[in-house]
């Protein structure tokens, strides 16, 4: 029996996990996926939006500016990398200035600082490779980026310090209620006995709607949308320095230029009906669409410095905003978590710890560890800090990664931390080794060899997704 049972690893699970273990709870959280982080979080566009664009009175509006203002806090606690470096809003003919002006005065509305309308020349001054069709622009001088799987893994990693238990590579396949006592839920994979919680907080993102119509006579429907996007190497980092939008459609944001807190380029995503909402690949329409409507925006598109493509899927409610509420005693829903859901996590979590609290009345955890030591980055070091670490750890003197100056340290470092990587993956999202331009042609056999020796496997058993798994398996 468990106080609590979080069903969904991605960030909003892994946050609210973090936020629990500020209590006296015994908590279980449950991924289907090999590692937390796989799901819509490995795969967005990592804004930390400002929250203009967000209708004022939605739960949308109000937590995405609560949670942006409590990522500066929780990056410096958990050292998660972010930067702050505003976005823009982009006008293409003269109509396109009322609207900006709708968007200023509906962000003044949502609570949104730092704003102002820019004209042409402001514009190009500060962005001087976007095409001369700009007319104006909304700036937002508090958006940011950051990573949003290593937030993720940052969440979740501190929830494992402070005593939260992960059940990976489990698929919650039904719940139901436990008279009296909370709710039994049903797996596949994993622990196949049935888990008992008192308390259920449904965060599993595509799946929430499913897991939402176990227990509630009032049926829900998550509507998958699919988002693809090109990256390009980090010699074009220079590309733009804000985040670039064209005006946002009824279907979202729209195509984006986003610098990452990596040193790449995002370009995209596209909004499109998906073959089935597992279906992460690109497809050549997709891609050009994505492409088509960045190129309104660039004066010149450098997709030869793409180094590859990727999609992911966003579950969308019908009601176009978050869904957080207790809909049956004990039963918490967390659906319908697309963007601006990164920016809002947090604030998300910190509303679930409200509703979870008032019903359990909790003591604090007197123990709890806010603060996470994050990984070392030996290519940001200076040569003097590189060689002390050598001599300390001479791991550190052999780079795994070429591209992205990766070590054999740092991987280690990887395996063995709390939820430490278990796959290529896994491995991926934590170092960034093969997100290079190589993709991994260089370095992927040695981290097979690093995942057996580390983890007491044969180099066979070592997949991108998971021992065990039949997706990808490495052949050697």
């Amino acid at each position: 029996m468990y106080d609590i049972i979080i069903i969904g690893g991605g960030i909003i699970g892994c946050a609210t996990a973090r936020e629990l273990s500020r209590y006296d709870f015994n908590i279980l959280l449950v991924e289907r996926g090999t590692d937390i982080a796989c799901g819509a979080t490995k795969a967005n566009s990592g804004i930390l939006h400002a929250g203009y664009d967000c209708h004022p009175g939605t739960l949308k509006a109000a937590l995405n500016v609560q949670g942006a203002a409590m990522y500066p806090d929780l990056c410096k606690e958990l050292d998660i990398p972010y930067h702050i470096n505003g976005s823009m809003v982009i006008g293409t003919n003269e109509k396109d200035f009322s609207r900006l002006q709708a968007l200023y005065k509906q962000g003044l509305e949502n609570g949104v600082k730092d704003m102002e309308l820019l004209s042409r020349e402001e514009v190009l001054a500060l962005e001087p490779n976007l095409t001369g069709h700009v007319t104006a622009a909304l700036r937002a001088k508090t958006a940011g980026v950051i990573s949003p799987y290593e937030a993720g893994i940052a969440f979740g990693e501190n929830a494992a310090q402070n005593g939260v238990e992960f059940l990976l590579e489990t698929e919650v396949i039904r719940v139901e209620t436990d008279a009296g006592r909370g709710y039994i839920v049903h797996t596949a994979g994993g622990r196949c006995a049935p888990l008992c919680g008192k308390v259920i907080i449904n965060a599993a993102g595509i799946e929430s709607a499913n897991i939402h119509n176990h227990i509630s006579s009032h049926k829900e429907a998550i509507i998958p949308q699919r988002g693809q996007y090109f990256l390009l190497d980090n010699t074009q980092k220079d590309l733009v320095k804000h985040t670039i939008f064209p005006l946002p459609s009824h279907l979202g944001k729209g195509s984006l230029i986003v610098p990452t807190v990596d040193g790449n380029i995002l370009l995209g995503p596209t909004a499109e009906e998906p073959e089935s909402p597992t279906a992460t690949g690109t497809t050549a329409e997709g891609l050009k669409n994505a492409l088509d409507k960045v190129s309104i925006l660039l004066k010149s598109v450098p997709i030869y410095d793409c180094i590859t493509a990727y999609a992911g899927i966003r579950a969308k409610h019908k009601d176009k905003d978050f869904v957080i509420e207790e809909v049956a005693p004990g039963f918490i829903n967390a659906m319908g978590i697309d963007s601006p859901g990164l920016s809002a996590a947090p604030a998300i979590a910190a509303r679930i710890v409200e509703i979870v609290t008032s019903r359990l009345q909790p003591n604090l955890n007197h123990n709890f560890k806010a603060q996470r030591i994050g990984k070392k980055s030996f290519r940001d070091l200076s040569q003097t800090e590189q060689a002390a670490l050598i001599k300390e750890n001479p791991a550190y003197g052999r780079v795994v990664c070429r591209c992205e100056t990766i070590t054999e340290a740092e991987i280690i470092d990887a395996i063995h931390r709390p939820l430490g990587a278990r796959n290529l993956d896994a491995i991926k999202r934590r170092t960034r080794a093969q997100m290079g331009r190589c993709q991994g042609g260089f370095c992927k056999l040695r981290l097979v060899e690093l995942l057996s020796q580390e983890l007491g496997i044969p180099p066979a058993a070592v997949t991108m997704d998971g021992p065990g798994s039949e997706l990808m398996p490495i052949q050697l």
